[in-house]
């Protein structure tokens, strides 16, 4: 497990981490959200013991990670793809962490080949798109075969087929009983990916439950109806206080329940053919509870 109590960190007067407490058990893939500045970066850090905390502590199964020698068999991280020497191979890069970790040499090829770059581990990894430096910091994550892993925007860069991969990776990890940890601000590949969320905002934790649970939190719950009489029923609806959005003969209506929406029809002889609820997105719920805590907000929100 990796638990945080009372995490903070400090950088003169700005607060990136304010007193956060968690743990992120084995077994799960976890998503880890929030919005841009919400210290996310700097508490993968924490654990990592790149950054020192200014207030309470941080442990991977029960001890400081600095503490340990050869960290790369106990933690697997990709923070950054691009932190890589440029002059170096694939191959190259690989075998230096291990040497330094006393991972075997025989490791290497088999995290190349499992990212898919062993037909490339012989080139230099300034000539690597994004998407393969992706895989060459998930490789590196992988080397050490370690019980807990960070990975930070990792879906960056991969195409359809490396999304999918780097998916069904994740899920792998966490079948095996190892914990997962997976930064992200892509809401679409976190609800695809992700079986429970951690969201923090401004440095303090906002939520930390399934992803089912964190998704119904959406004050915006929608019902979708059919009609061949969409101006009639649009009128009627927003004259009892409901929001419509239209698309042909499909509006979507929040603000009403499908029973209500129903009963409004027929009440006026508005036929109906098709009336369903539809689930709160992630992207909503986030929306939704972090709305108070965004430091960067473009444009005018309606």
């Amino acid at each position: 497990m990796i638990e945080l109590r009372e995490l903070t960190k400090r950088y003169g007067r700005t607060t990136a981490v304010d007193r956060l407490t968690l743990t992120v058990r084995p077994g799960h893939v976890t998503g880890f959200l929030g919005p841009n500045g919400a210290g996310k970066s700097t508490t993968l850090r924490l654990i990592l013991g790149l950054h020192r905390p200014t207030g309470g502590t941080v442990t991977v199964a029960g001890r400081p990670f600095a503490e340990r020698p050869r960290g790369l068999r106990h933690v697997g991280a990709l923070l950054d793809a691009g932190d890589v020497h440029p002059g170096r191979s694939a191959r190259a890069h690989l075998a230096a962490l291990a040497r330094s970790n006393a991972i075997g040499r025989t490791r290497v090829d088999e995290v190349l080949h499992e990212v898919g770059l062993a037909t490339v581990a012989g080139r230099r990894v300034g000539g690597f798109s994004l998407g393969m430096k992706q895989r060459l910091g998930i490789a590196a994550a992988l080397l050490g075969d370690p019980p807990a892993l960070l990975f930070d925007e990792p879906f960056n860069g991969l195409d359809p087929e490396g999304v999918r991969w780097v998916r069904g990776l994740f899920r792998r990890l966490a079948g095996e009983g190892r914990t997962v940890l997976v930064s992200s601000h892509l809401m679409s590949e976190m609800a695809q990916t992700a079986d429970h969320l951690v969201v923090i905002g401004r440095g303090e934790l906002v939520a930390d439950e399934s992803l089912p649970a964190f998704a119904a939190r959406s004050a915006r719950p929608q019902v979708v109806v059919r009609t061949p009489d969409p101006a009639r029923l649009t009128a009627a609806t927003r004259a009892a206080g409901g929001r419509v959005t239209a698309d042909g003969d499909a509006l979507t209506v929040t603000g009403l329940t499908a029973a209500e929406l129903g009963d409004l029809a027929g009440a006026r002889g508005i036929p109906v053919h098709e009336l369903a609820t539809r689930s709160a997105s992630l992207e909503e719920a986030f929306m939704d509870l972090t709305a108070d805590r965004v430091d960067y907000l473009a444009g005018e929100q309606r």
